[in-house]
Protein backbone atom coordinates (compact mmCIF):
# COMPACT_ATOMS: atom_id res chain seq x y z
CA UNK A 1 0.00 0.00 0.00
CA UNK A 2 0.78 3.46 -0.75
CA UNK A 3 -0.17 6.60 1.24
CA UNK A 4 -1.43 9.84 -0.78
CA UNK A 5 -3.08 13.25 1.01
CA UNK A 6 -6.26 13.05 1.33
CA UNK A 7 -9.03 15.91 0.47
CA UNK A 8 -10.93 15.05 3.71
CA UNK A 9 -9.71 13.10 6.74
CA UNK A 10 -11.44 9.84 6.57
CA UNK A 11 -12.69 7.84 10.08
CA UNK A 12 -11.76 4.13 9.98
CA UNK A 13 -14.48 1.70 11.44
CA UNK A 14 -13.53 -1.06 13.61
CA UNK A 15 -13.59 -4.65 12.12
CA UNK A 16 -16.27 -6.63 11.55
CA UNK A 17 -16.56 -9.78 13.56
CA UNK A 18 -18.85 -12.73 12.34
CA UNK A 19 -22.41 -12.11 13.04
CA UNK A 20 -22.07 -8.30 13.23
CA UNK A 21 -23.70 -6.08 10.47
CA UNK A 22 -22.04 -2.81 9.78
CA UNK A 23 -24.04 0.57 9.88
CA UNK A 24 -24.49 1.08 7.56
CA UNK A 25 -3.61 24.98 -25.01
CA UNK A 26 -3.33 27.75 -27.36
CA UNK A 27 -2.70 28.18 -31.18
CA UNK A 28 0.73 28.81 -32.41
CA UNK A 29 1.89 31.62 -35.14
CA UNK A 30 3.79 30.06 -38.50
CA UNK A 31 7.42 31.78 -38.78
CA UNK A 32 6.94 32.30 -42.30
CA UNK A 33 9.55 31.73 -45.59
CA UNK A 34 12.33 34.01 -44.13
CA UNK A 35 15.21 33.47 -41.85
CA UNK A 36 14.71 36.01 -38.25
CA UNK A 37 18.61 36.90 -37.78
CA UNK A 38 17.57 37.12 -34.00
CA UNK A 39 16.36 33.92 -34.00
CA UNK A 40 18.72 32.35 -31.39
CA UNK A 41 18.50 35.15 -28.66
CA UNK A 42 14.98 35.74 -29.27
CA UNK A 43 11.53 33.63 -29.07
CA UNK A 44 8.27 34.96 -29.70
CA UNK A 45 6.08 35.79 -26.97
CA UNK A 46 3.66 32.58 -27.73
CA UNK A 47 6.68 30.68 -27.67
CA UNK A 48 7.49 31.82 -23.90
CA UNK A 49 4.03 30.91 -22.33
CA UNK A 50 4.49 27.69 -24.32
CA UNK A 51 7.79 27.23 -22.77
CA UNK A 52 7.16 27.84 -18.94
CA UNK A 53 9.13 29.17 -16.24
CA UNK A 54 12.03 26.40 -16.99
CA UNK A 55 11.57 25.90 -20.69
CA UNK A 56 9.12 23.75 -20.57
CA UNK A 57 5.39 23.46 -21.11
CA UNK A 58 3.47 23.95 -17.60
CA UNK A 59 1.92 20.44 -17.97
CA UNK A 60 4.67 18.49 -18.30
CA UNK A 61 6.22 19.98 -15.72
CA UNK A 62 3.13 20.20 -13.45
CA UNK A 63 3.12 16.07 -14.13
CA UNK A 64 6.62 16.02 -13.15
CA UNK A 65 6.06 17.45 -9.70
CA UNK A 66 2.91 15.62 -8.80
CA UNK A 67 5.24 12.76 -9.86
CA UNK A 68 7.76 13.67 -7.16
CA UNK A 69 5.24 14.60 -4.55
CA UNK A 70 3.98 11.08 -5.29
CA UNK A 71 7.56 9.35 -4.98
CA UNK A 72 8.48 10.99 -1.25
CA UNK A 73 5.60 9.66 -0.34
CA UNK A 74 5.51 6.19 -1.36
CA UNK A 75 6.39 3.90 0.88
CA UNK A 76 5.03 0.42 2.52
CA UNK A 77 1.68 0.75 4.79
CA UNK A 78 1.46 -1.98 7.40
CA UNK A 79 -1.89 -1.88 8.92
CA UNK A 80 -2.64 -2.44 12.63
CA UNK A 81 1.48 -1.06 12.77
CA UNK A 82 1.81 1.93 10.76
CA UNK A 83 -0.85 5.00 11.38
CA UNK A 84 -1.88 7.27 8.86
CA UNK A 85 -1.04 11.52 9.83
CA UNK A 86 -3.69 14.13 9.25
CA UNK A 87 -4.96 14.61 5.83
CA UNK A 88 -3.70 11.27 4.87
CA UNK A 89 -5.53 8.15 3.16
CA UNK A 90 -4.41 5.26 1.64
CA UNK A 91 -3.43 4.31 -2.22
CA UNK A 92 -2.88 1.43 -4.06
CA UNK A 93 0.37 0.91 -5.69
CA UNK A 94 -1.60 0.02 -9.01
CA UNK A 95 1.86 -1.14 -10.74
CA UNK A 96 1.44 -4.32 -8.78
CA UNK A 97 -1.71 -5.18 -10.31
CA UNK A 98 -2.89 -6.96 -13.38
CA UNK A 99 -6.39 -6.74 -12.18
CA UNK A 100 -8.45 -4.65 -9.42
CA UNK A 101 -12.00 -3.54 -9.68
CA UNK A 102 -14.12 -2.74 -6.59
CA UNK A 103 -18.07 -2.20 -6.68
CA UNK A 104 -21.05 -2.14 -3.87
CA UNK A 105 -24.39 -3.91 -3.52
CA UNK A 106 -27.35 -2.23 -1.89
CA UNK A 107 -26.48 -3.67 1.27
CA UNK A 108 -23.27 -5.68 2.42
CA UNK A 109 -22.69 -9.18 1.46
CA UNK A 110 -20.42 -10.49 4.61
CA UNK A 111 -20.50 -14.04 2.36
CA UNK A 112 -20.49 -15.20 -1.18
CA UNK A 113 -19.53 -17.91 -3.01
CA UNK A 114 -17.73 -18.30 -6.99
CA UNK A 115 -19.89 -19.77 -9.55
CA UNK A 116 -18.00 -21.94 -12.17
CA UNK A 117 -18.68 -21.28 -15.55
CA UNK A 118 -18.71 -22.61 -18.83
CA UNK A 119 -16.10 -20.08 -20.32
CA UNK A 120 -12.81 -22.13 -19.86
CA UNK A 121 -10.70 -22.90 -17.09
CA UNK A 122 -6.90 -21.30 -17.05
CA UNK A 123 -7.94 -17.85 -18.41
CA UNK A 124 -5.91 -15.11 -18.88
CA UNK A 125 -7.85 -13.31 -21.83
CA UNK A 126 -9.38 -9.74 -20.76
CA UNK A 127 -11.90 -8.45 -20.43
CA UNK A 128 -12.72 -10.87 -17.99
CA UNK A 129 -16.15 -12.48 -16.61
CA UNK A 130 -17.00 -14.27 -13.44
CA UNK A 131 -20.56 -15.05 -12.06
CA UNK A 132 -21.12 -15.37 -8.34
CA UNK A 133 -24.08 -15.53 -5.31
CA UNK A 134 -24.06 -13.26 -2.07
CA UNK A 135 -26.34 -13.09 0.92
CA UNK A 136 -26.81 -9.52 2.05
CA UNK A 137 -26.56 -7.75 5.61
CA UNK A 138 -28.98 -5.46 5.54
CA UNK A 139 -29.75 -3.44 8.91
CA UNK A 140 -32.28 -4.56 11.25
CA UNK A 141 -35.21 -1.72 10.40
CA UNK A 142 -35.09 -3.23 7.30
CA UNK A 143 -34.65 -7.02 7.47
CA UNK A 144 -37.96 -7.57 4.79
CA UNK A 145 -34.56 -6.56 2.15
CA UNK A 146 -32.54 -8.99 2.77
CA UNK A 147 -32.28 -11.16 -0.40
CA UNK A 148 -29.71 -13.66 -2.58
CA UNK A 149 -28.33 -12.06 -4.89
CA UNK A 150 -26.98 -13.31 -8.33
CA UNK A 151 -24.48 -12.10 -10.34
CA UNK A 152 -22.90 -11.60 -13.40
CA UNK A 153 -19.96 -9.53 -13.76
CA UNK A 154 -18.15 -9.01 -17.07
CA UNK A 155 -15.92 -6.37 -18.89
CA UNK A 156 -13.37 -6.85 -15.50
CA UNK A 157 -10.84 -5.39 -17.61
CA UNK A 158 -6.68 -5.67 -16.71
CA UNK A 159 -4.65 -2.69 -15.22
CA UNK A 160 -3.50 -0.16 -18.57
CA UNK A 161 0.10 -0.88 -18.05
CA UNK A 162 1.03 2.00 -20.22
CA UNK A 163 -0.40 4.69 -18.36
CA UNK A 164 0.46 3.12 -14.71
CA UNK A 165 4.61 3.23 -16.38
CA UNK A 166 3.44 6.98 -17.44
CA UNK A 167 3.65 5.89 -21.33
CA UNK A 168 1.05 7.95 -23.61
CA UNK A 169 2.95 8.04 -26.71
CA UNK A 170 1.65 4.89 -28.15
CA UNK A 171 -0.42 5.16 -31.04
CA UNK A 172 -4.29 5.10 -32.07
CA UNK A 173 -3.90 1.44 -33.49
CA UNK A 174 -3.35 0.17 -30.11
CA UNK A 175 -5.42 2.29 -28.72
CA UNK A 176 -8.21 0.73 -31.19
CA UNK A 177 -6.98 -2.84 -30.31
CA UNK A 178 -7.20 -2.12 -26.50
CA UNK A 179 -10.55 -0.57 -26.46
CA UNK A 180 -12.91 -4.07 -25.30
CA UNK A 181 -9.92 -5.01 -22.85
CA UNK A 182 -10.03 -1.73 -21.28
CA UNK A 183 -13.78 -1.36 -20.95
CA UNK A 184 -15.77 -0.37 -18.05
CA UNK A 185 -17.30 -2.99 -15.54
CA UNK A 186 -21.01 -4.38 -16.15
CA UNK A 187 -22.54 -5.77 -12.90
CA UNK A 188 -25.77 -7.73 -13.71
CA UNK A 189 -28.05 -9.07 -11.06
CA UNK A 190 -31.09 -11.19 -10.06
CA UNK A 191 -32.44 -11.18 -6.67
CA UNK A 192 -34.25 -13.75 -4.72
CA UNK A 193 -35.70 -12.21 -1.46
CA UNK A 194 -34.63 -13.78 1.90
CA UNK A 195 -36.86 -13.74 5.29
CA UNK A 196 -33.49 -12.79 7.16
CA UNK A 197 -30.19 -11.59 6.62
CA UNK A 198 -27.25 -14.42 5.60
CA UNK A 199 -24.49 -15.74 7.69
CA UNK A 200 -22.99 -17.68 5.17
CA UNK A 201 -23.82 -19.05 1.68
CA UNK A 202 -21.67 -21.89 -0.40
CA UNK A 203 -22.90 -22.95 -4.00
CA UNK A 204 -22.36 -26.91 -6.09
CA UNK A 205 -22.87 -27.82 -9.20
CA UNK A 206 -24.04 -30.62 -10.51
CA UNK A 207 -24.50 -32.26 -14.25
CA UNK A 208 -27.84 -32.56 -15.69
CA UNK A 209 -28.93 -35.84 -17.58
CA UNK A 210 -28.85 -34.36 -20.29
CA UNK A 211 -24.82 -33.00 -20.76
CA UNK A 212 -25.67 -30.49 -23.77
CA UNK A 213 -27.69 -28.60 -21.00
CA UNK A 214 -26.11 -26.36 -18.30
CA UNK A 215 -25.05 -28.12 -14.99
CA UNK A 216 -27.61 -27.33 -12.17
CA UNK A 217 -26.41 -24.89 -9.78
CA UNK A 218 -27.57 -25.01 -6.07
CA UNK A 219 -27.31 -22.65 -3.00
CA UNK A 220 -27.65 -23.38 0.56
CA UNK A 221 -28.01 -20.15 2.92
CA UNK A 222 -27.49 -19.89 6.54
CA UNK A 223 -29.56 -17.27 8.28
CA UNK A 224 -29.82 -15.34 11.36
CA UNK A 225 -33.17 -17.25 12.13
CA UNK A 226 -31.11 -20.36 12.31
CA UNK A 227 -33.33 -21.64 9.12
CA UNK A 228 -31.09 -22.58 5.84
CA UNK A 229 -32.83 -22.39 2.62
CA UNK A 230 -31.77 -24.25 -0.43
CA UNK A 231 -32.22 -22.62 -4.10
CA UNK A 232 -32.06 -23.56 -7.65
CA UNK A 233 -30.62 -20.72 -9.08
CA UNK A 234 -29.75 -22.21 -12.50
CA UNK A 235 -32.25 -20.39 -14.38
CA UNK A 236 -31.06 -16.79 -12.81
CA UNK A 237 -27.63 -17.80 -14.38
CA UNK A 238 -28.84 -18.42 -17.58
CA UNK A 239 -31.03 -15.67 -17.79
CA UNK A 240 -27.74 -13.62 -17.48
CA UNK A 241 -27.22 -14.86 -21.38
CA UNK A 242 -30.50 -15.80 -22.35
CA UNK A 243 -32.15 -12.06 -23.20
CA UNK A 244 -35.59 -11.99 -22.91
CA UNK A 245 -35.53 -14.66 -19.65
CA UNK A 246 -38.33 -14.43 -17.44
CA UNK A 247 -37.84 -15.69 -14.00
CA UNK A 248 -41.00 -16.94 -12.65
CA UNK A 249 -42.04 -16.34 -8.34
CA UNK A 250 -42.07 -19.79 -7.72
CA UNK A 251 -38.04 -20.08 -9.17
CA UNK A 252 -37.13 -18.22 -6.61
CA UNK A 253 -38.65 -20.06 -3.92
CA UNK A 254 -36.69 -22.34 -1.86
CA UNK A 255 -36.43 -25.74 -3.36
CA UNK A 256 -36.02 -26.80 0.57
CA UNK A 257 -35.81 -24.88 3.77
CA UNK A 258 -34.50 -26.95 6.74
CA UNK A 259 -34.58 -26.35 10.37
CA UNK A 260 -32.64 -28.91 12.37
CA UNK A 261 -30.55 -26.12 14.06
CA UNK A 262 -32.46 -24.18 17.08
CA UNK A 263 -29.67 -21.32 17.10
CA UNK A 264 -27.99 -19.82 14.31
CA UNK A 265 -24.33 -20.86 12.80
CA UNK A 266 -22.28 -20.28 10.34
CA UNK A 267 -20.27 -23.36 9.25
CA UNK A 268 -21.99 -24.55 6.61
CA UNK A 269 -19.69 -26.99 3.21
CA UNK A 270 -21.23 -28.88 0.59
CA UNK A 271 -19.77 -32.89 -0.05
CA UNK A 272 -18.07 -32.78 -3.21
CA UNK A 273 -18.40 -36.46 -2.84
CA UNK A 274 -22.49 -36.97 -3.39
CA UNK A 275 -23.20 -35.64 -6.82
CA UNK A 276 -27.20 -35.63 -5.36
CA UNK A 277 -26.55 -33.39 -2.43
CA UNK A 278 -25.15 -33.67 0.85
CA UNK A 279 -24.60 -30.91 3.07
CA UNK A 280 -23.00 -30.41 6.28
CA UNK A 281 -23.92 -27.16 9.01
CA UNK A 282 -22.95 -26.36 12.00
CA UNK A 283 -24.36 -23.83 14.65
CA UNK A 284 -23.27 -21.38 17.95
CA UNK A 285 -24.68 -24.65 20.01
CA UNK A 286 -22.03 -26.62 18.85
CA UNK A 287 -23.92 -29.17 16.99
CA UNK A 288 -23.35 -30.54 13.78
CA UNK A 289 -25.98 -31.70 11.25
CA UNK A 290 -26.06 -33.64 7.72
CA UNK A 291 -28.90 -33.16 5.40
CA UNK A 292 -29.13 -35.04 2.16
CA UNK A 293 -30.72 -35.12 -0.92
CA UNK A 294 -32.70 -38.08 -1.45
CA UNK A 295 -33.30 -39.85 -5.43
CA UNK A 296 -36.85 -38.20 -5.42
CA UNK A 297 -35.55 -34.36 -5.13
CA UNK A 298 -36.51 -34.54 -1.19
CA UNK A 299 -34.06 -32.98 1.48
CA UNK A 300 -33.81 -35.07 4.53
CA UNK A 301 -31.73 -34.09 7.58
CA UNK A 302 -30.56 -36.19 10.36
CA UNK A 303 -32.29 -36.18 13.50
CA UNK A 304 -29.02 -36.88 15.67
CA UNK A 305 -26.54 -34.19 15.63
CA UNK A 306 -22.09 -34.81 16.06
CA UNK A 307 -21.74 -33.75 19.60
CA UNK A 308 -17.84 -32.67 20.97
CA UNK A 309 -17.36 -29.50 21.00
CA UNK A 310 -17.91 -27.10 23.93
CA UNK A 311 -18.42 -23.94 22.33
CA UNK A 312 -20.02 -22.79 18.83
CA UNK A 313 -18.72 -24.23 15.51
CA UNK A 314 -17.07 -21.73 13.41
CA UNK A 315 -16.31 -23.81 10.46
CA UNK A 316 -16.30 -26.69 9.04
CA UNK A 317 -14.83 -28.84 5.62
CA UNK A 318 -15.55 -31.74 3.97
CA UNK A 319 -12.50 -33.55 3.38
CA UNK A 320 -11.48 -33.74 -0.44
CA UNK A 321 -9.96 -36.70 -0.42
CA UNK A 322 -12.48 -38.86 1.53
CA UNK A 323 -15.69 -38.93 1.33
CA UNK A 324 -16.94 -39.88 4.96
CA UNK A 325 -14.58 -37.75 6.66
CA UNK A 326 -14.90 -34.06 7.71
CA UNK A 327 -13.13 -31.65 10.07
CA UNK A 328 -14.91 -28.29 12.41
CA UNK A 329 -13.62 -25.69 13.72
CA UNK A 330 -14.80 -23.93 17.50
CA UNK A 331 -14.47 -21.26 19.52
CA UNK A 332 -13.23 -23.67 22.31
CA UNK A 333 -10.26 -23.68 19.92
CA UNK A 334 -10.00 -26.88 19.12
CA UNK A 335 -9.86 -28.81 15.71
CA UNK A 336 -11.71 -31.92 15.07
CA UNK A 337 -11.75 -35.08 12.64
CA UNK A 338 -14.73 -36.96 12.51
CA UNK A 339 -16.04 -40.21 10.55
CA UNK A 340 -19.33 -39.79 9.80
CA UNK A 341 -19.51 -43.71 9.70
CA UNK A 342 -19.32 -43.60 13.57
CA UNK A 343 -22.28 -44.66 15.42
CA UNK A 344 -21.22 -42.55 18.21
CA UNK A 345 -21.37 -39.58 16.47
CA UNK A 346 -18.32 -38.37 18.22
CA UNK A 347 -14.67 -37.26 16.68
CA UNK A 348 -11.97 -39.46 16.01
CA UNK A 349 -9.79 -36.61 16.72
CA UNK A 350 -9.46 -33.53 18.38
CA UNK A 351 -5.93 -31.07 18.34
CA UNK A 352 -6.07 -27.94 20.45
CA UNK A 353 -4.53 -25.05 17.91
CA UNK A 354 -5.56 -22.04 19.89
CA UNK A 355 -6.03 -20.60 23.01
CA UNK A 356 -8.45 -18.31 21.24
CA UNK A 357 -11.90 -19.06 18.68
CA UNK A 358 -10.76 -20.84 15.69
CA UNK A 359 -12.77 -18.86 13.00
CA UNK A 360 -11.71 -20.94 9.94
CA UNK A 361 -10.37 -23.62 8.49
CA UNK A 362 -9.18 -24.67 4.46
CA UNK A 363 -8.28 -28.13 3.51
CA UNK A 364 -5.88 -27.78 0.45
CA UNK A 365 -7.50 -29.83 -2.47
CA UNK A 366 -3.76 -30.36 -4.01
CA UNK A 367 -1.99 -31.89 -0.59
CA UNK A 368 -5.31 -33.37 1.44
CA UNK A 369 -3.25 -34.46 4.29
CA UNK A 370 -2.89 -29.91 4.64
CA UNK A 371 -4.87 -28.12 6.58
CA UNK A 372 -4.68 -24.53 7.56
CA UNK A 373 -6.64 -22.64 10.23
CA UNK A 374 -7.22 -19.11 11.61
CA UNK A 375 -7.97 -17.92 14.70
CA UNK A 376 -9.14 -15.08 16.27
CA UNK A 377 -5.51 -13.97 18.02
CA UNK A 378 -4.60 -13.39 14.22
CA UNK A 379 -2.53 -16.29 14.02
CA UNK A 380 -3.11 -18.89 11.22
CA UNK A 381 -1.56 -22.07 10.77
CA UNK A 382 -0.70 -25.42 8.31
CA UNK A 383 -1.40 -28.50 10.13
CA UNK A 384 -0.20 -31.94 8.79
CA UNK A 385 -2.49 -33.98 9.56
CA UNK A 386 -1.07 -37.34 9.38
CA UNK A 387 0.54 -36.03 12.69
CA UNK A 388 -2.81 -36.19 14.22
CA UNK A 389 -2.82 -39.22 16.06
CA UNK A 390 -6.53 -40.45 17.40
CA UNK A 391 -7.70 -43.47 19.48
CA UNK A 392 -9.68 -46.51 17.96
CA UNK A 393 -11.70 -46.27 21.02
CA UNK A 394 -12.71 -42.45 22.02
CA UNK A 395 -11.07 -39.13 20.85
CA UNK A 396 -7.56 -38.45 22.41
CA UNK A 397 -6.27 -34.90 22.55
CA UNK A 398 -2.74 -34.75 21.07
CA UNK A 399 -0.84 -31.86 20.45
CA UNK A 400 1.01 -31.52 17.44
CA UNK A 401 2.61 -28.63 16.21
CA UNK A 402 2.29 -26.62 12.85
CA UNK A 403 4.34 -26.94 9.78
CA UNK A 404 3.71 -23.22 9.86
CA UNK A 405 2.73 -20.61 11.59
CA UNK A 406 1.97 -16.97 11.11
CA UNK A 407 1.22 -14.05 13.64
CA UNK A 408 1.49 -11.43 10.98
CA UNK A 409 -1.93 -10.30 11.63
CA UNK A 410 -3.32 -8.21 14.74
CA UNK A 411 -6.97 -8.68 13.84
CA UNK A 412 -9.03 -12.02 13.95
CA UNK A 413 -8.66 -14.13 11.10
CA UNK A 414 -11.88 -13.68 9.33
CA UNK A 415 -11.03 -16.00 6.20
CA UNK A 416 -8.58 -18.41 4.89
CA UNK A 417 -8.35 -20.34 1.33
CA UNK A 418 -5.35 -22.74 -0.13
CA UNK A 419 -4.88 -21.84 -4.28
CA UNK A 420 -7.01 -23.90 -6.03
CA UNK A 421 -4.02 -25.24 -8.40
CA UNK A 422 -1.09 -24.24 -5.74
CA UNK A 423 -0.67 -25.97 -2.63
CA UNK A 424 1.99 -23.29 -1.77
CA UNK A 425 -0.53 -20.44 -2.14
CA UNK A 426 -2.67 -19.42 0.58
CA UNK A 427 -5.18 -16.44 1.04
CA UNK A 428 -5.99 -15.07 4.15
CA UNK A 429 -8.25 -11.99 5.81
CA UNK A 430 -8.23 -10.65 8.22
CA UNK A 431 -10.27 -8.03 10.72
CA UNK A 432 -7.37 -5.69 10.22
CA UNK A 433 -8.77 -4.52 6.68
CA UNK A 434 -6.18 -6.84 4.82
CA UNK A 435 -6.14 -9.67 2.40
CA UNK A 436 -2.77 -10.91 2.62
CA UNK A 437 -1.20 -13.96 -0.29
CA UNK A 438 1.34 -15.76 0.91
CA UNK A 439 3.78 -18.28 -0.55
CA UNK A 440 4.90 -21.15 1.58
CA UNK A 441 7.61 -22.75 -0.47
CA UNK A 442 9.54 -19.79 0.44
CA UNK A 443 11.89 -21.25 2.96
CA UNK A 444 11.89 -20.74 6.73
CA UNK A 445 14.75 -18.41 7.75
CA UNK A 446 14.99 -16.79 10.72
CA UNK A 447 17.24 -14.04 10.14
CA UNK A 448 15.42 -13.26 6.25
CA UNK A 449 12.07 -13.09 8.89
CA UNK A 450 13.36 -10.28 10.81
CA UNK A 451 13.95 -7.84 7.78
CA UNK A 452 12.33 -8.37 4.61
CA UNK A 453 12.24 -5.92 2.04
CA UNK A 454 13.43 -3.31 4.39
CA UNK A 455 11.05 -3.85 6.61
CA UNK A 456 10.95 -5.80 10.56
CA UNK A 457 9.05 -8.61 11.49
CA UNK A 458 7.44 -9.07 8.31
CA UNK A 459 7.95 -12.45 7.17
CA UNK A 460 9.54 -13.53 3.80
CA UNK A 461 6.50 -15.33 2.83
CA UNK A 462 3.91 -12.84 3.00
CA UNK A 463 3.62 -12.06 -1.19
CA UNK A 464 1.34 -9.27 -1.24
CA UNK A 465 -1.13 -6.99 1.17
CA UNK A 466 -4.17 -6.13 -0.26
CA UNK A 467 -6.50 -3.03 1.73
CA UNK A 468 -10.22 -3.74 2.21
CA UNK A 469 -12.05 -2.02 4.74
CA UNK A 470 -13.67 -4.38 7.03
CA UNK A 471 -13.15 -7.57 4.69
CA UNK A 472 -14.96 -10.65 6.02
CA UNK A 473 -14.60 -13.72 3.44
CA UNK A 474 -12.65 -14.01 0.17
CA UNK A 475 -12.35 -16.98 -2.45
CA UNK A 476 -9.77 -17.97 -5.74
CA UNK A 477 -11.86 -17.92 -8.91
CA UNK A 478 -11.46 -21.53 -9.82
CA UNK A 479 -10.89 -20.81 -13.65
CA UNK A 480 -9.06 -17.69 -13.86
CA UNK A 481 -5.43 -18.34 -12.56
CA UNK A 482 -4.54 -15.74 -9.35
CA UNK A 483 -7.60 -13.95 -9.32
CA UNK A 484 -9.18 -13.34 -5.68
CA UNK A 485 -12.35 -11.95 -4.97
CA UNK A 486 -13.23 -10.73 -1.31
CA UNK A 487 -15.98 -8.83 0.54
CA UNK A 488 -16.93 -7.01 3.31
CA UNK A 489 -18.71 -4.11 4.60
CA UNK A 490 -17.15 -1.88 2.44
CA UNK A 491 -18.31 -3.63 -0.80
CA UNK A 492 -16.68 -5.94 -2.99
CA UNK A 493 -13.27 -6.31 -4.77
CA UNK A 494 -11.71 -8.48 -7.70
CA UNK A 495 -8.09 -8.41 -7.87
CA UNK A 496 -5.17 -10.48 -9.18
CA UNK A 497 -1.61 -9.39 -8.69
CA UNK A 498 1.69 -9.80 -11.13
CA UNK A 499 3.36 -11.71 -8.48
CA UNK A 500 0.31 -14.90 -8.55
Amino acid sequence: MTKRPAEESEVQEAPLKAGDRPIQTGNTTDAGPFEDEFDDEFESDNEILEAGVDGRPDEEREAEEKRDAMDMDRKIFIPGRDKLAAGESLSPDTSAYELLHNFTTTWPCLSFDIVPDQLGTNRKAYPATLYAVAGTQAESKNANHNELMVMKLSGLSRMDRKRIDGESDYDDEDDDDNDEENADPILETKSIPLPSTTNRIRARQYPQQNASRLPITQTATMLENSNILIHDVTPHLTSFDSPGTIITPQQSNPIATLKMHRTEGYAIDWSPHVPQGKLLTGDNDGKMFIATCTDGGKWTPDTRPFLGHQSSVEDIQWSPSERNVFASASSDGTVKVWDVRSKSHKPAISVQVSETDVNVISWSRQTTHLLATGADDGRWAVWDLRQWKGSSDKASTSQPTPVASFSFHKEQITSIEWHPTDDSIVAVAAGDNTLTLWDLSVELDDEESKDTAGIQDVPPQLLFLHYMEMIKECHWHPQIPGCVVGTGGSGFGILKTISV
